[in-house]
């Protein structure tokens, strides 16, 4: 797609002041119910959250990401790598400035939280007309899930906040090639939080117009050059924290050192779809350093894959519906760090909340790359079919879905990530800022699917969903008219 195709090229300079009014109310808007939520609901961090929180607390305090070992004779200064270090690395610049306290971590979050929103609308200006655009952010900045994900101790909303940048920064830059060059850099950034940012650089090869004259070969090569630079560039934040790794750690590693472990988790005897705990008797017995440990998980998933594909690729589903069919994580978070404040029914009640909200919100994406099938001057009758025959099909899979005793909403968010990039007749507009967003949410089921899914992982692209769901039923070939 050229960099035309999105509803933000091309906006008259008389809009910017009431722009930056929204942009600013915006902000208000979301960074409220989060500080509120933050600040009354925040308990001690657990889970992943705890280790968030402790590796912050180390580098705030100048001791780099690290703990401390027992030795004969007292402690030794033992570095890390097992989880990213960005989010910790992040908190960390709060903790050293306001100091290392819960409260201060809450409004680090509600920060994140409300910065989200104006940078989901902000990317929502390049695809979609101004009311649509706007539509997108108040959806995230009003949404339950993300509201009370504030009070977590958890990466999701800064690394879709940093990718979501990434694109934003590509996008926004009249000179293609230096926007390809800053948002690529900003995704290697958001890579320190989440590795699987990285995936996305090739994508921002869409903002790189090619000549309409040249073939098609010749396009390919532009893109695919493209593509290989945006990764190149991505890499280049990261490589510090690789050298760092390589020279403190027991081997090298990229960012971090829990890809081995994940793979087994998804693919060991007892993988259920979801996280379960890896123990030294599922197949690591002797390992020392974090690095021969990951290497040692990997090389056992791979193992375990080559010798019962089929298995593996039959928790692919089950693997999706744990990533998207439900939202309570949040919730249950929050109830094991304070399990006086979430009795049963508060717990039920919070967790129907959450749930509907985001099934409510995936089903309206499903609908973003679908046209309406009666088109004003219109006269396409293949293109109204097949577009008429789309919105046929996602309503079909959100019917199917509610049929079964535990709904199954996973389809729906396979079918927004693959529809959009498809040439059929009648499509509304495919602008590059749209499918960017797209390929977030394509590389996260397609990285849970390998690996395996918990409802927390598609938090980092319920801002994607809610730039889909805005985007929904447009007039064919009318990107920027709502």
């Amino acid at each position: 797609m050229s960099r035309e195709a999105g509803g933000g090229a091309g906006r008259d300079p008389d809009s910017l002041a009431p722009d930056t009014l929204f942009g600013a109310v915006l902000f208000v808007v979301a960074l409220v119910p989060r500080a509120a939520v933050a600040l009354a609901l925040a308990g001690e961090p657990v889970w992943d959250g705890h280790y968030y929180d402790f590796g912050a607390r180390r580098i705030a305090a100048g001791l780099g990401y690290s703990d401390d070992r027992p030795v004969p004779g007292g402690l030794v200064w033992h570095p890390w790598c097992h989880y990213p270090v960005g989010y910790s690395g992040f908190l960390a610049l709060f903790y050293r400035v306001l100091g290392a306290h819960l409260a201060v971590a809450a409004v680090a979050n509600a920060l994140t939280g409300a910065a989200l929103a104006v940078v989901t609308w902000a990317l929502a200006r390049h695809a979609l007309s101004n009311r649509r655009a706007r539509a997108a952010g108040l959806l995230v900045a009003l949404h339950p899930g993300l509201i009370l994900y504030a009070a977590l101790v958890m990466t999701e909303p800064l690394a879709a906040l940093l990718t979501l940048a990434g694109f934003w920064l590509a996008l926004r830059d009249p000179r293609p090639r230096r926007g390809l060059a800053t948002g690529a850099l900003m995704l290697g950034v958001a890579a320190l939080v989440r590795p699987q940012a990285l995936l996305c650089a090739p994508f921002l090869a869409l903002v790189v117009p090619t000549d309409p004259a040249a073939g098609r070969g010749a396009r390919w090569r532009t893109r695919a050059v493209a593509a290989a630079g945006a990764v190149a560039l991505a890499l280049v934040p990261v490589l510090p924290w690789t050298a760092r790794n390589c020279r403190v750690m027991d081997g090298c590693a990229l960012v971090s050192t829990n890809a081995g472990w994940n793979l087994a988790i998804g693919a060991f005897p007892r993988a259920t779809g979801r996280f379960e705990t890896l123990h030294a008797s599922d197949g690591c017995r002797d390992v020392t350093g974090q690095v021969q440990q990951d290497r040692c998980w990997l090389h056992y998933g791979l193992g375990e894959i080559a010798a019962r594909p089929w298995r593996w690729f039959a928790l692919m589903p089950v693997k999706l519906g744990y990533t998207f069919d439900h939202e309570s994580f949040a919730v249950e978070y929050l109830h094991e760090a304070r399990p006086e404040a979430w009795p049963a029914a508060t717990r039920e009640r919070a967790r129907e909340a959450t749930t509907l909200a985001h099934r409510v919100l995936l089903a309206a994406a499903a609908l973003g790359a679908v046209a309406f099938p009666v088109a004003r001057k219109q006269r396409d009758a293949r293109g109204t079919a097949t577009q008429a025959a789309l919105l046929l099909i996602a309503v079909a899979l959100g019917l199917a879905g509610l049929s079964y005793d535990s709904p199954v909403f996973w389809p729906l968010a396979v079918f927004a990530a693959t529809v959009p990039w498809l040439p059929l007749p009648g499509r509304p507009g495919s602008p590059s800022a749209l499918l960017l967003g797209v390929a977030l949410l394509a590389t996260t089921a397609i990285t849970h699917a390998i690996f395996f899914g918990e409802d927390r992982y598609h938090v980092v692209v319920t801002p994607v969903l809610a730039l889909l769901a805005a985007a929904a039923m447009r007039p064919a070939q009318a990107a920027r008219l709502s």
